[in-house]
């Protein structure tokens, strides 16, 4: 597969910015503990079921405190309809008691520092400092490493390489970028049947329809 040029990667930056500049995460939140649980629990969920589920999650529970000292039947009961929701269940209990025992209650804005907490990995923590604070930060998910394959930005075989050949390409204005890929990816540069000539803004730089997987 060919690998974007400078010339596609100015391009490929350009028509996300014109884009997406001001685009958002679609997970609903009102605050920092309300984005990083809506974070954890969009892991492999879509973030219209996690917005189904979490209004009465939050509602029961609406501080890091109140959901340290949940009842874990209760917390799954939920978000049963959630993937994998047994051990969201017991991360999202473990993340607010760790939070309120070493943080003094305040979920940390620094990246080690999240990733301390129980069920928050380098994306989750990357997501949450990209949505919150606009950081310079890049997180892969399905749909970046498709799209980032698709355009030939990374040949990367994980999810780790294909970050590290991101940042490295495209630099500056990361967080707006990994908006970008991400709903790029899940409405248009879509897994199966892309619409490549109906909405594609960037087919001139595409290098293959082929999905791709992190291995």
């Amino acid at each position: 597969m060919k690998k974007a040029t400078k010339k596609d990667i100015a391009h490929i930056k350009e028509k996300f910015l014109e884009h997406y500049k001001d685009a958002k995460t679609e997970l609903k939140y009102g605050n920092l503990y309300e984005l990083i649980v809506s974070v954890m629990l969009s892991a492999q969920c879509t973030d219209k079921r996690v917005n189904i589920i979490t209004p009465a999650l939050f509602k029961k529970y609406p501080t890091t405190e109140a959901l340290s000292k949940a009842n874990i039947d209760k917390v799954k009961e939920l978000i049963k309809s959630c993937s994998f929701f047994n051990n969201k269940a017991k991360n999202l209990i473990g993340m607010a008691k760790k939070v309120v025992d070493e943080f003094d209650g305040e979920i940390p804005l620094d990246e080690k520092k999240l990733i301390t907490l129980p069920g928050v990995g380098q994306k989750t923590a990357h997501v949450v400092m990209i949505e919150f604070t606009n950081a310079n930060l890049m997180a892969v998910d399905t749909h970046v490493f498709r799209v980032s394959h698709r355009l030939g930005l990374s040949d990367a075989k994980t999810v780790e390489k294909t970050e590290e050949e991101l940042v490295k390409k495209l630099k500056d204005d990361l967080h707006i970028f990994h908006q970008a890929m991400v709903l790029f990816g899940r409405y248009i540069c879509t897994a199966k049947n892309p619409k490549c000539d109906e909405k594609c803004f960037l087919k001139e730089v595409c290098k293959t329809k082929k999905s791709f997987k992190a291995s």
